[in-house]
């Protein structure tokens, strides 16, 4: 299978380079699959799991906290406000947090900011989804 070069950086830091076959990334209209050769595109992406599999066929992903994507024909690049690796994911927190942001918003409070609280849901089902699809390898 073709690949092509992926980068996932943020402001701070490299999080990934290299090859990929393919990429699914959290797009504002739903989930894109990017693979070799693909048309030219620039698109914001929302808080969630971005996965790839590289060039040797090993799937791996990354929790990213929104951020943009730019596809070339042979180069993708997300730069995501913020990201977790795989290795930094802790499915007992992620747990916890699913069921802190779901607790805030079914509360009656004025006071809840929804966005936030959406976000914080977003991240912590991103999470639990990679490390569940990480450990069916």
């Amino acid at each position: 299978m073709k690949c092509f070069q992926l980068n996932i950086v943020t402001a701070e830091k490299n999080i990934f380079s290299g090859l990929s076959q393919k990429l699914f990334v959290p797009g504002q209209l739903g989930e894109l699959e990017i693979l070799f050769n693909h048309a030219p595109l620039l698109t914001s992406l929302l808080p969630g799991l971005v996965l790839f599999v590289n060039d040797s066929g090993i799937k791996d992903g990354i929790v990213i906290y929104g951020g943009m994507l730019e596809v070339q024909p042979k180069i993708a690049t997300i730069l995501a406000n913020s990201a977790l690796r795989s290795s930094q994911l802790d499915e007992s927190a992620a747990l916890e947090a699913k069921k802190n942001s779901e607790e805030n918003l079914v509360k009656s409070n004025n006071k809840i900011d929804y966005n936030r609280a959406r976000m914080e849901l977003a991240i912590a089902v991103a999470q639990l989804r990679l490390i569940r699809q990480l450990k069916q390898k």
